[in-house]
């Protein structure tokens, strides 16, 4: 579990260290490539939501109404929190979206481990998957937004990947006695990811007359149903 969690959060760095590169190429590239990751970011978290959030945690917290009640909370919760950043006018739509759902997601994964249950590899190589360009884009933000030393976003970075294994420890001694705090936790995160998806992901992945980003989020949603079919099959 402790392997897992550090490689899927040694991707945010991977992709800050990708994001270094001042220009992959002619600036028309450039700027699809941005927006394709970005799409392709979202649509691992779509299949994330889709096919593991959702299903164990509606297993594990059993009834409906708390599963429903669960996923709105994490919608509003993320809502709240990027009102109050917006407010304080620290808006990093990138960098949150990283930040907000890596946290709940390698909790709800040590909890995973511990159940046993098969999807929890999977979960963490989407995790993973979606770091990458979580980092990428994110580091583009901070370089844009808030003018911010390249070094100084990758010691930050950098500084995040423990987070991973601490919260997935947190998640395995605890999380296991409570199965329904566990499908609490990861609808809560399925709520928010949804909101953060249609909030900032999508809007600023699309691009007028580009089909590479709408094809991105398919390939991204295409690698978590392979995964879940091999998981099955």
């Amino acid at each position: 579990m402790l392997v897992y969690t550090a490689c899927s959060g040694a991707c945010i760095l991977l992709g800050g260290l990708v994001g270094c590169l001042r220009r992959l190429g002619p600036a028309w590239l450039d700027r699809e490539l941005r927006h394709s990751v970005m799409a392709f970011g979202g649509g691992v978290l779509v299949s994330a939501v889709a096919l593991v959030l959702v299903p164990e945690g509606s297993r594990h917290l059993g009834a409906a109404w708390p599963a429903a009640l669960a996923f709105v909370c994490g919608g509003l919760a993320f809502f709240a929190l990027e009102r109050f950043m917006g407010l304080h006018r620290a808006e990093m739509p990138q960098f949150g979206a990283l930040l907000l759902d890596y946290m709940p997601e390698s909790l709800a994964l040590g909890g995973l481990f511990a159940s046993g249950a098969a999807s929890a590899p999977l979960l963490a190589v989407l995790i993973g998957l979606q770091n990458l360009p979580e980092g990428f884009n994110a580091y583009r933000e901070l370089r844009g937004l808030r003018r911010l030393p390249g070094i100084v976003i990758l010691l930050l970075m950098a500084a995040l990947v423990p987070m991973g294994p601490v919260l997935g420890a947190v998640g395995w001694f605890y999380a296991q006695d409570h199965p329904a705090l566990l499908g609490a936790v990861m609808l809560f995160a399925a709520g928010g990811i949804v909101y953060l998806l249609f909030q900032d992901i999508a809007p600023q992945s699309r691009l007028e007359r580009h089909w590479a980003p709408a094809l991105g989020a398919v390939l991204g949603f295409a690698i978590g149903l392979l995964g879940e079919l091999l998981l099955v099959h």
